[in-house]
């Protein structure tokens, strides 16, 4: 049995990392009263929080924390008819705030989602870890079986080619969970008192060529990098589909990092998930998911960028026009999801003109 660690009496972070280039991206549709166990460790930083649902319901946000609110309301009034893109009763809203964050780094955490314990009991920093994945180099191109070769006390194994041990960007740093896992409906109904409660010392680099289920519960990444490939789909209300939205995300990012030489890195930090979703509610939403991935996954296998596209929103543009060309035969929705990229990569630009776009009259 795993619990949560005891945050009472941690003083608030005296030398927090990165403060003035991070922002904590959180939706929610509740009071943020989680945050009260994280004051430790996320207090010293700026939220952004994205308010999900009715946008007339007022949320509490415990006070100290320095924070800015959007709720639906204000996603429609800044993107406009671009709005549309933008999830509605899921999850992916968040991605919303990874647009109008001007940091170069973010961290997402969902709201049910407590501080861990390691195996000594003491109180996991997660955010202080992903950090540490983000500032260190990535090893896609050769698998090192000890792991992350510059975490401390750790190095290259024997045969491992020097001429690629200086290593590359990390782009994406992917958190782990203690408690309730990351399961699809079908594996919660067969394994309903399922807890993990192994807690594994170790962060890789993802190889290249290989995909991985992301989630976004625990999640941080280089915005300067890969933020306009952080789009959580179109899922939700209205959608055929949900719960596929940070899959989505993990899918994109993961042939964009490989296409531009990027680094993704799993493991640490975890955190404790506090709240199993329910598996009725949640099949309803994935059984669609379910089958599609059959066939989406064998496409991002195999989906090749050109050497043209030098940039994220150029990579994130072209992936379009394959979900278009490939997918849109499994199923009309993933027309309409290629449209909604396209429509992200016009809105992320738009709030995000490249640098000097303002003083020639662009932005």
């Amino acid at each position: 049995m795993v619990e949560p660690a005891n945050t009472v009496g941690i003083p608030v972070n005296p030398t927090p990392l990165l403060t003035d280039v991070l922002d904590i991206v959180i939706p929610t549709i509740r009071n943020l009263d989680f945050l009260e166990m994280w004051r430790p460790f996320l207090q010293p930083y700026h939220l952004i929080i994205v308010q999900d649902g009715d946008p007339s319901k007022k949320i509490h946000v415990p006070e100290g924390y320095d924070y800015e609110l959007y709720n639906r309301n204000d996603i429609n009034r800044i993107l406009g008819p671009k709005a549309s893109c933008i999830s509605f009763k899921d999850s992916a809203c968040r991605c919303f705030g990874y647009m109008v964050s001007k940091k170069k780094y973010i961290f997402t955490i969902d709201d049910d989602c407590f501080v861990a314990k390691d195996p000594s009991g003491k109180a996991v920093n997660a955010l202080e870890q992903h950090i540490k994945n983000l500032l260190s180099p990535s090893s896609p191109f050769f698998f090192n079986t000890l792991y992350d070769p510059y975490r401390e006390g750790a190095d290259f194994v024997r045969g491992y080619p020097f001429s690629l041990r200086e290593g590359v960007s990390t782009a994406v740093s992917h958190g782990l969970w203690l408690n309730i896992p990351d399961y699809d409906a079908p594996t919660q109904l067969v394994k309903p008192k399922e807890r993990n409660t192994r807690y594994v010392d170790a962060v890789m680099t993802i190889p290249k060529g290989t995909l991985f289920p992301m989630c976004g519960m625990n999640l941080a990444f280089d915005r300067d990098l890969i933020g306009p490939a952080m789009y959580f789909g179109l899922m939700g209300d209205g959608q055929p589909i949900g719960r596929y939205d940070d899959m989505w995300a993990g899918w994109c990012i993961k042939v964009i990092c490989d296409h531009l030489g990027l680094g993704v890195k799993t493991g640490l930090p975890y955190i404790y998930h506090s709240k199993a979703s329910n598996p009725f509610v949640n099949l309803k939403k994935e059984y669609k998911g379910i089958f599609w991935q059959e066939e989406i996954i064998p496409f991002f296998q195999n989906a090749k960028l050109s050497k043209e596209a030098t940039t994220v929103q150029q990579c994130y543009i072209e992936l379009s026009k394959m979900v278009k060309e490939k997918l849109s035969s499994l199923d009309p929705y993933f027309d309409k999801l290629a449209d909604a990229m396209v429509t992200w990569i016009e809105a992320w630009d738009e709030l995000n003109p490249p640098a000097g776009a303002a003083a020639n009259g662009n932005a």
